[in-house]
């Protein structure tokens, strides 16, 4: 008699989280607590997590302890308890003292996060290259240094109270202690040797970079929110396949791709990080190499989902985080995408742009030329005026004006070719020499 075959579900299972949102009274939040909450879902949701509930609190400022109230606490344990959670995900960034008491009050059974351990759990699931994971992992080790002590209470509460102190007792004196400034240490040393291979890194993109340079293709950024659409844009203007999925922080690392402008000229176009309201700074910090790409754009193309509920909020934490990168000071296009998902109109006139826009679908292509010209328009803009004359030997230089900046009148003597028109700034040193002033 045959034997019926089992099929075991080899997946683990996801993991049951209780979300909890705050709101100050005074809080000048982008977004109101449930929108927030709804955003941190989609976070929990792409790190694989299953939100079974959620609850919030309004309150003047934070308690001291437990970060919610007393009471908030009680009923929080509560339904942990009646959904059967194993997670509590707090939406704001919790200090060590908060997640200490937390996890002592919800039980050990009870994992205690908050929103910046969540985020940067994405990034180390979602971090393709070397660069990449280095700068995950020194986010983690900087977010986990100061909050170390927790996993070494079983040793307290063996030591009577106290791991490491005089009256633990025989055999339990300092175990603790000693084992808390070893792994303090040990992460000390290793937060140093990823700062040094990451100098080394941002050392070969500097070199690549001033290797770019020379090749003298004027660049533009993409920035925008998380999953606003920016990597299937970049797969659009390009023919490329770069990864790009319906979650937040699908994509990590910078991808640079060579797009044939409808003007003959060539530009290059960089994907980045996404950002995210509360991105937290450690994020910021750690990934400062890679948003060093934005500074070193010559145009910012924003990318918004014109479809989401919260567009105004949403590019104004693009705003934020530029400013605090200060390179909010580079010209703008922004790419209104989504239009094919857009039922209501009237959400692209509230918008009221102080820069250029085009309405963009990166999935279906619609609006694309019409955004590249804009970019062209937009770059030719940026280009300098000036006068040259160059030899006849120098035809290198002919071309490389010709095909990088916009010649207005041309003029054969001679001993060379007197040129007037437009370059690109980073261009001018090259051409110096034959300046005509």
């Amino acid at each position: 008699m045959p034997t019926a075959t089992r099929i075991h579900d080899t997946a683990p299972p996801r993991e049951r989280a209780f979300m909890v949102g705050t709101e100050l009274t005074d809080s000048d939040s982008l977004l109101t607590v449930e929108e927030s909450l709804n955003e941190l879902a989609r976070l929990a949701d792409t790190a694989g997590i299953a939100v079974v509930g959620q609850t919030s609190q309004r309150f003047d400022k934070p308690n001291s302890a437990t970060f919610i109230g007393g009471g908030k606490v009680e009923e929080v344990k509560l339904l942990i308890d009646e959904l059967d959670a194993d997670m509590v995900i707090f939406d704001d960034e919790l200090l060590p003292r908060h997640q200490r008491e937390l996890e002592e009050a919800f039980g050990e059974e009870v994992k205690v996060i908050d929103r910046t351990a969540l985020i940067l759990d994405i990034f180390a699931q979602h971090a393709r290259t070397r660069e990449g994971k280095l700068q995950v992992e020194l986010a983690q080790l900087e977010y986990r240094l100061p909050r170390l002590t927790r996993m070494w209470t079983h040793l307290a509460r063996q030591a009577g109270g106290r791991a490491g102190g005089a009256t633990g007792g025989v055999g339990l004196r300092g175990p603790g202690e000693t084992q808390l400034e070893t792994d303090r240490r040990e992460i000390g040393r290793r937060i140093s040797l990823i700062r040094e291979e990451l100098d080394s890194v941002r050392a070969h993109r500097e070199r690549h970079r001033s290797k770019r340079q020379q090749t003298e293709l004027q660049v533009v950024a993409i920035v925008g929110y998380t999953n606003a659409g920016k990597s299937t844009l970049l797969n659009r203007l390009s023919g490329a396949d770069i990864y790009a999925a319906d979650q937040l922080f699908a994509t990590l690392d910078p991808t640079t791709r060579k797009v044939n402008m409808p003007g003959g000229r060539e530009l290059l176009f960089t994907d980045t990080v996404g950002f995210i309201q509360k991105l937290p700074t450690q994020i910021v910090a750690a990934f400062r190499a890679t948003l060093e790409e934005i500074g070193e754009a010559d145009i910012l193309l924003h990318v918004v989902d014109v479809t989401h509920p919260n567009v105004l909020e949403q590019m104004e934490a693009v705003e934020d985080t530029l400013a605090e990168l200060e390179v909010d000071h580079l010209p703008m296009v922004v790419a209104l995408n989504k239009a094919d998902a857009l039922q209501d109109r009237s959400v692209l006139d509230d918008l009221h742009l102080p820069v250029p826009a085009a309405v963009v679908s990166a999935r279906t292509g619609k609006g694309i030329e019409e955004l590249l010209t804009l970019i062209e328009a937009t770059m030719v803009g940026l280009l300098q005026p000036v006068r040259v004359h160059i030899p006849y030997d120098r035809g290198d230089l002919l071309s490389l004006f010709y095909e990088r900046g916009q010649v207005d009148g041309e003029q054969h003597t001679d001993s060379g070719v007197t040129l007037h028109g437009r370059l690109p700034a980073r261009l001018l040193p090259t051409f110096e020499p034959y300046t005509h002033h």
